[in-house]
């Protein structure tokens, strides 16, 4: 069966530059029956990969992170943008196609051996994903899996995640 989520996503060509299919979620976030079908079905896989705890990457994972921790009443972790957090953090750079990023979370944000389900809305081409899984790591937590809404599977990015358990709804190739 089709998730109502896939048939909102909205195609946007040439943004955010020329040559550039962009995949809007924005119609998805204005259905509260699609948000709480991919939240649903996200919640599922948690359970299933026996998920302790939630990171959701900065912005949209938060979107889809946070509910699903509290489907599961287990904490939520956010994984933000330099310079965001108040206390003491552990960072993980990435690259991209001109420089660096950077996520970062709080030093304390995990007790040892927690098994993490990282959440994010889009796997592209799986930088920032694999570096969520280097900083769960760092943080003492074992990556029980990471989940997305979407895959770009033409950009390849499970290839930077090989070693971890990877589900993701909707598969644009």
């Amino acid at each position: 069966m089709e998730l109502k989520a896939t048939r909102l996503i909205r195609n946007v060509p040439d943004f955010p530059s020329p040559g550039i299919l962009f995949r809007d979620i924005t119609p998805v976030l204005a259905d509260p029956e699609a948000v709480h079908e991919v939240v649903t079905a996200l919640a599922q896989f948690a359970r299933q990969t026996n998920t302790q705890a939630v990171a959701g990457i900065e912005s949209r994972g938060f979107v889809f992170g946070m509910p699903v921790a509290m489907q599961l009443r287990v904490p939520f972790i956010p994984f933000r943008k330099p310079g965001k957090l108040p206390c003491a953090t552990l960072r993980e750079e990435y690259e991209l196609e001109y420089g660096t990023a950077a996520i970062e979370a709080h030093q304390d944000a995990l007790e040892p051996g927690v098994r993490v389900l990282i959440v994010d809305d889009l796997l592209a081409t799986g930088g920032t994903a694999a570096a969520a899984v280097r900083l769960v790591r760092r943080l003492g937590g074992v990556v029980a899996g990471a989940a997305f809404v979407i895959e770009l599977v033409p950009l390849r990015g499970r290839e930077l995640l090989r070693d971890v358990e990877v589900f993701t709804l909707i598969r644009f190739d």
